[in-house]
C-alpha cells in the first residue's frame, strides 16, 4: 500500500478516521505527506486507547476538531526525517509526545513547568489539533489529534514532540508512557511530591489512577486509599500498592467526610483522576487542613469547578498536573529506562490486545469501564 522511495513521497496507509463526533471510527486509506523541515515520519507499531480520545469523540465534540485521527499513546519507529533533523534517523525507536519540548520558550527554560509554546496545546487547545496537518483522506484534510494520531500506521510530527528511547524497549508496552501512566505516576512523584510516610488518596482507578497509586507507593507513602465506584478495580489497585479501598456508594455521607474520619483529619495528598468536577472538590476536601495537597489530573474543559474559600485559606493547596509534570523529551526516555529496570510497572496495566481494525471495540471497552488498557497493534515491527 505504500510507495517505496523513503521520505520523499506520500505514503498511503490504513488509519481509523473519526469523521464526526459521537460516531464509530471508520477504517480508511489515508495519505501521509513526507516530513517537512524539522519533522519526522513515524511508523506506529502500537498504541493504547486513552480516555482523552473518548473525551474528544463523545464529550468535547468540538465540530472544528473533525475529521481527525485519534490516538496519542503510541510508540513506533522513525521511517524518514525532514530537512534540519539531526537528532533522529530511520530505524530509531520513538514515542510521539502530545506535549512538545522546544527547549527555547519561557516554559521550557523554567524548571517549574512542562508547558511549551509549540504545538496544539498552546495554539488550539479547544479543538485539540493544529490547523496544519500531513493527513488527507478522500481529498479532504484530516486533523492530527493532539499532534500525534497514533490510530494510523504512519504519522508525521515535529522533532520537538518526539522522544528517542532505548532500542531494547518493547514498543507494545512503552507506548503507554505516551500519556496515561506518565500522567498518573508523575502527578504523585512530581506535582504532589508525595513524601515518605505520608497518607494518600487516589480518586478513580483507571490506568491514570493506578499509575498515581504506583507513584505514591514508589515515593514511600505509608497508606494509600484507592477510591472508585467499581469494586472490581480494587484488586488491581493492590498490585500497584494500594493499602485501603473505599467505594463511595458504600457510605451514606460524603466521601471526603469518610476519609477525614478514617485518617484523623484528612490525607496528606490526594490525586483526582476522573475528570469529574464534583470529584475534584471531594479530593480537595478530604485533605488535611494546614498542609494537605490535592492534585487535579482528569482532563476536562466542559464544566467549572468550585470550592469554598475556607478550604484553601486553612492551608490546603489545590493544583493541576499535565502529563505528570514531566518535561516530555527529557522525562519519557528516563521512564522507559525505569521500566526496563522494573522501577515502573507497565505490563500490569494491559488487560486486552487487539488489531487496529478492532479499535472501536477497544473504545467500547473503555467507555464501559471493562478494561484498564487495551494495546492496539497498528503495524508489524
Amino acid at each position: 500500500m505504500e510507495k517505496v522511495k523513503r521520505g520523499y513521497t506520500v505514503i498511503k496507509c490504513r488509519a481509523a478516521v473519526a469523521w464526526e463526533p459521537n460516531k464509530p471510527l471508520l477504517m480508511e486509506e489515508i495519505e501521509v505527506a513526507p516530513p517537512q523541515a524539522n519533522e519526522v515520519r513515524i511508523k506506529i507499531v502500537a498504541t493504547g486507547v486513552c480516555h482523552t480520545d473518548l473525551y474528544h469523540l463523545f464529550e468535547g465534540m468540538h465540530k472544528d476538531g473533525f475529521p481527525t485521527v485519534l490516538g496519542h499513546e503510541g510508540a513506533g519507529i522513525i521511517e524518514s526525517v525532514g530537512p534540519g533533523v539531526t537528532e533522529f534517523q530511520p530505524g530509531d525507536k520513538v514515542i510521539p509526545l502530545f506535549i512538545a519540548q522546544c527547549g527555547e520558550c519561557r516554559f521550557c527554560k523554567n524548571p517549574k513547568s512542562n508547558n511549551c509554546t509549540e504545538g496544539w496545546a498552546a495554539l488550539r487547545p479547544d479543538v485539540m489539533s493544529l490547523e496544519d496537518t500531513r493527513f488527507t483522506c478522500k481529498g479532504k484534510k484530516v486533523y492530527q489529534f493532539m499532534g500525534t494520531s497514533t490510530f494510523s500506521e504512519y504519522t508525521v510530527m515535529n522533532q520537538n514532540a518526539v522522544a528517542k528511547i532505548d532500542p531494547a524497549a518493547p514498543l507494545d508496552r512503552v507506548c503507554l508512557l505516551g500519556c496515561g501512566i506518565s500522567t498518573g505516576y508523575g502527578a504523585a512523584v512530581n506535582t504532589a511530591a508525595v513524601e515518605p510516610g505520608s497518607t494518600c488518596a487516589v480518586f478513580g482507578l483507571g490506568a491514570v489512577g493506578l499509575a498515581a497509586v504506583m507513584g505514591c507507593k514508589n515515593a514511600g507513602a505509608k497508606k494509600i486509599f484507592a477510591i472508585d465506584i467499581n469494586p472490581d478495580k480494587f484488586e488491581k489497585a493492590k498490585v500497584f500498592g494500594a493499602t485501603d479501598f473505599v467505594n463511595p456508594r458504600d457510605h451514606d455521607k460524603p466521601i471526603s467526610q469518610v476519609l477525614i474520619e478514617l485518617t484523623n483529619g484528612g490525607v496528606d495528598f490526594s490525586i483526582e483522576c476522573t475528570g469529574n468536577v464534583e470529584v475534584m472538590r471531594s479530593a480537595l476536601e478530604c485533605c488535611v487542613q494546614g498542609w494537605g495537597v490535592s492534585v487535579i489530573v482528569g482532563w476536562t474543559n466542559m464544566n467549572d469547578f468550585s470550592a469554598k474559600p475556607i478550604q484553601l485559606i486553612g492551608g490546603r493547596t489545590w493544583k493541576g498536573s499535565l502529563f505528570g509534570g514531566f518535561k516530555s523529551k527529557d522525562g519519557v526516555p528516563q521512564l522507559v529506562k525505569d521500566y526496563l529496570v522494573k522501577k515502573v510497572k507497565l505490563d500490569e496495566f494491559v488487560t486486552h490486545k487487539m488489531n487496529l481494525d478492532k479499535v472501536n471495540d477497544a473504545i467500547e471497552l473503555m467507555k464501559h469501564g471493562k478494561c484498564i488498557r487495551t494495546i492496539v497493534s497498528v503495524s508489524p515491527q
